[in-house]
């Protein structure tokens, strides 16, 4: 199962720090996602971030980022429905409901379908599916291992994202909620381990 980290959108001190930590714990992919940064923020952060790990990052906005740095691709939302011109990296989508995963799924690498749990950052952003409705749309094929699971994921949901038939997970909260780095990392080594 594919595993990824989504930053929080707000900028804090010490985060390049925080990022390379999880990198060196083993974090295969990262999406960078600062929807009110300007690009200048943006690039700082990443020149910050060793390059070494630039190849697992993948740009939600300021996508002219992506060649300058060699990233690894970038994330179509509402506010970026359509990647660069020219782009050869990889490409995916949010999704909010399971008509938007048909659409998009076979145009992308893979699409993120979200809440699938209450989410732990954002306070009273609910579920917004039952799991009835998700075992259907695994037996529909709709589900697969293109869709990433995303809001609320633990560790110990990480068997019934199993269950679902989901191709992976996306950590927010579980993540970044942790007091530190080394914290943060050892809920990821236990994550990795567990997926």
């Amino acid at each position: 199962m594919k595993t990824i980290v989504i930053t929080r959108p707000d900028l804090f001190d010490g985060e390049a720090a925080w990022i390379a930590t999880l990198f060196r714990a083993g974090l295969p992919t990262l999406h960078l996602r600062k929807p009110e940064a300007p690009i200048e923020v943006v690039r700082a952060l990443l020149r910050s971030v060793p390059a070494e790990f630039h190849d697992r990052i993948v740009l939600h906005d300021c996508f002219s980022l992506t060649r300058e740095f060699a990233l690894r691709g970038v994330h179509l939302n509402g506010r970026n429905p359509e990647p660069p011109e020219n782009h050869c990296g990889s490409v995916s989508r949010s999704c909010h409901d399971l008509d938007e995963v048909r659409r998009y799924k076979p145009s992308c690498d893979y699409v993120t379908l979200s809440p699938v749990f209450d989410s732990i950052s954002k306070r009273g952003y609910a579920s917004a599916f039952a799991l009835p409705q998700l075992e259907m749309a695994r037996a529909e094929g709709i589900i697969d291992d293109k869709v990433i699971a995303l809001g609320g994921v633990t560790a110990d949901r990480l068997p019934a994202v199993r269950r679902m038939g989901f191709g992976g997970a996306a950590l927010l909260g579980a993540i970044w909620s942790a007091a530190d780095p080394d914290t943060a990392a050892r809920r990821l080594k236990t994550i990795l381990e567990t997926i």
